[in-house]
Formats: C-alpha cells, structure tokens, sequence
C-alpha cells in the first residue's frame, strides 16, 4: 500500500543532514513529498538526496546557515524556484550550548542560542509564510524541547530559547490562522541522535538518567519523533493550530 500522507505537498526541512531531520527527510519523501533539504554539511543532504532519488522520491538541497538571515531568506526563495510553492515546513535545526550552570553560560553562547534557536526560527516562518499565503496557505512545525517545559539547569540557554519559540509558534498560529497557515510546535524529549550523544560526552550518564526516568523505559527513535511532525504537515491535522506536542514517551507528564 502506498502512503499519502504528504502526497503532492512541497516540504522544507531545515536540519536535514541528521537526527530527526534525516530521518524526516527519509519519512517525508516516502509518505509522497517532494522534499528540500537545508543545513550546512553539504555533503551528508547530497548522500540523502541521492538515496531519496533512488528510491523513487523528489529531493534537492540546498545550504543553509541559520545564523545568517540572509541565508534564511533565500532558502526559501530557492525552494520558490523549485517547485513555485511552498505546503509545508519542518523548521528543526538548532544547536546545543555547552552544558552548565547559568552563571557559567558565556555572553557568546547566549548569543549563538538566541541566533540559532530562536531568531532563526522567526526568520524562517516569516518568510515560509509569506510564500505559503501567496499558494492558499500551509503548515509549519517547529521542533522545540523537553527542556522547554520545565526548568533546565543544564541546558539553561537551550531552554529558555526554546521555551521563547513555543510562544512565537503560538503566536504565529494564532496571527496566521485565518489565512490558511497552521502552526505547530513538537517538544521532543531524550532522542537518540548525535545532538544526545555530545551531551552525554560533555556530562557522562546522561543517557542512562534520560533511560531511567522515561516512563516507557527508553529514548525515542528520531523517525519516531519525524511521525508526529508529518501528521501534523499533513491535511489530516486540519484543526491542529497552536499546539506545542510532546514527544517523550510521557516524561514530561
């Protein structure tokens, strides 16, 4: 049987070249989207491309640095030259601070966390909106964090960016709803992807404290996390707006 999910939609993908966005760029491809793939290692979005084409799929890449808003734009504008249309956007890229107290967060890496994590993202839905009301509308999911649903001591800048875009995406949703644009938001919790992986280098034991206190027992499959975003791309989320979706095997309860 064939999956429709995303059947004839133009899907963005920021943070294509791994974890969740890799695996959404596979999810996505496979369930009838023609995929764009952004970030900045050319070499891995062309690896996946490829392996997209092979199996029957649309893909193209394109360079993406999500500190520059220069670069934002015309991603955007390149995915305009594709395919004149834009249905939907996985806004997923982001970047980890170094792990540690507040106090000992350096003034440059709450810079990087604010240009990254977060102004990057008003960027991006501004100009994926813009493209999108000019084609009758569409729908954007912005990948948040556990972190930013509770406080984060470890990750204090990661958290309070994210938890800054989990109002921006309800704003969003709220100012773009009548023109045919929905806005969602997924709060992913302990997934295992390279971003985990540099955590547990930084502060051993991560990983089995994230595995013990997960009430299924385990962390989540980045493919696993790219599901819910898909849906809620997808037509069948058609009165999901301003939702900020957990996705932590119930941590967060």
């Amino acid at each position: 049987m064939t999956n429709t999910l995303l059947a004839g939609k133009v899907v963005l993908i920021t943070g294509a070249s791994r974890g969740i966005g890799e695996a959404a760029a596979r999810l996505f491809a496979q369930e009838g989207a023609s995929v764009v793939l952004a970030a900045r290692s050319t070499e891995a979005l062309a690896r996946l491309v490829t392996e997209i084409r092979a199996g029957g799929g649309t893909a193209d890449a394109l360079t993406l640095d999500l500190a520059d808003r220069g670069s934002i734009r015309a991603a955007v504008d390149r995915v305009e030259e594709l395919h004149g249309r834009l249905d939907g956007a996985f806004n997923n890229a982001a970047v980890v601070q170094q792990p540690g107290p507040l106090d000992q967060t350096t003034d440059d890496e709450i810079d990087e966390q604010f240009e990254v994590n977060f102004r990057a993202h008003w960027t991006a839905m501004t100009a994926e909106a813009a493209l999108m009301r000019r084609h009758g509308g569409g729908a954007i999911v912005n990948t948040s964090s556990i972190g930013s649903r509770r406080a984060n001591p470890v990750l204090p800048a990661y958290g309070a960016m994210k938890r800054a875009l989990n109002s921006l995406t309800e704003s969003a949703a709220v100012t773009w709803a009548r023109e045919g644009i929905r806005v969602n938001g997924i709060t992913p919790g302990g997934t295992a992807t390279a971003m985990i992986d540099q955590w547990e280098a930084a502060t051993p034991g991560v990983i089995a404290h994230i595995t013990a206190t997960s009430p299924v027992g385990r962390m989540a499959e980045p493919r696993e996390v790219a599901e819910v975003a898909a849906w809620l791309l997808s037509d069948r989320a058609s009165m999901v707006t301003g939702a900020i979706v957990p996705v932590d095997g119930g941590a967060g309860a």
